[in-house]
């Protein structure tokens, strides 16, 4: 069997199209197209349903896929092995992290590229689901994400630090001098709060419920930067994790205060899949991140 004609596939299912499929693997359109059809030949069913463009993979298509995935990663990690018999690590380590805690990805991917040169990273801002996908189908080596929030099935996990929560306001508003707010009172204020499919946004609201207050957010955005535009150039307030107070400061004419009633936490982390012999390329990361004491970075 060629790997080619796996990689083939998987691009094909991750592209939704022949024409892109082809252009992410560097090959024309008719021989992606034929390695496919080799493919199925060997195989002895179709794996694609087609029409006169790409219509999905049959059920077959579907189990094979998840085979070719795993199967390349393997490949994947094979090679990286052998590179570090011989001499480092090399590769690319493909790194999902939810918004929040990219602020603090930093503090494990600089010492890493020290510690191993011949390695490139690669971050992607994803929300949690995206993670869990991007690992399920071997597009990511490890994910940041919270870890005792929703369900986190097939991975292992490793702590990194504590989110907690502060509502960034303006100085001169009505709790610009507090030392700190509560849930219910922040609810009052106008606020632009991430969207509902991150899962900070669902955490929030959580807090707000357990509070008795329910927030009525007049901006949503799956952007901080969208968030933080927001809050420096108009009326609102909004609630911050602390990782984004890392090598950051509030806008001028804000401040960043506690939230209490709760004084509620998230733990953040790290995640991979739970399979042997794990990527040496993650077990890298995963050494470093046995060195550094986030939540102390972030505490200062």
């Amino acid at each position: 069997m060629d790997l080619r004609h796996l990689a083939y596939l998987v691009a094909l299912a991750r592209e939704g199209h022949f024409g892109r499929a082809a252009r992410t693997c560097g090959v024309s359109q008719p021989t992606l197209s034929s390695g496919i059809r080799r493919l199925e030949t060997e195989l002895g069913f179709p794996v694609v349903r087609r029409t006169h463009r790409f219509e999905g993979l049959t059920p077959e298509g579907e189990r094979v896929l998840e085979w070719a995935r795993q199967i390349l990663a393997d490949v994947d990690g094979l090679e990286a092995e052998v590179e570090a018999l011989h001499g480092g690590l090399s590769g690319q380590l493909r790194l999902g992290a939810i918004p929040t805690s990219l602020p603090c990805v930093s503090l494990l991917t600089t010492p890493l590229l020290r510690r191993h040169p011949g390695i490139t990273v690669a971050v992607y801002s994803l929300n949690s689901r995206q993670i869990e996908r991007g690992l399920d189908e071997f597009e990511l080596e490890l994910g940041v994400t919270y870890l005792d929030s929703e369900p986190l099935r097939g991975v292992r996990t490793v702590a990194l630090y504590r989110e907690q929560y502060v509502l960034l306001t303006d100085a001169d508003g009505p709790f610009g001098e507090r030392n700190d707010v509560s849930w219910a009172e922040a609810a009052t204020l106008p606020l632009c709060l991430l969207s509902g499919d991150m899962q900070n946004r669902r955490i929030v609201d959580s807090i707000f419920h357990e509070a008795g207050a329910e927030p009525r957010p007049q901006v949503e955005t799956n952007s901080i930067s969208t968030l933080l535009a927001h809050v420096r150039d108009g009326p609102w307030s909004s609630v911050m994790a602390n990782a984004w107070l890392h090598g950051s400061e509030p806008p001028p004419g804000m401040r960043a205060i506690p939230l209490v009633g709760p004084a509620t936490t998230r733990t953040i982390g790290l995640v991979w899949l739970d399979r042997e012999p794990e990527p040496m390329l993650a077990r890298a990361l995963l050494d470093v991140a046995a060195t550094v004491d986030v939540e102390e970075e972030l505490r200062r």
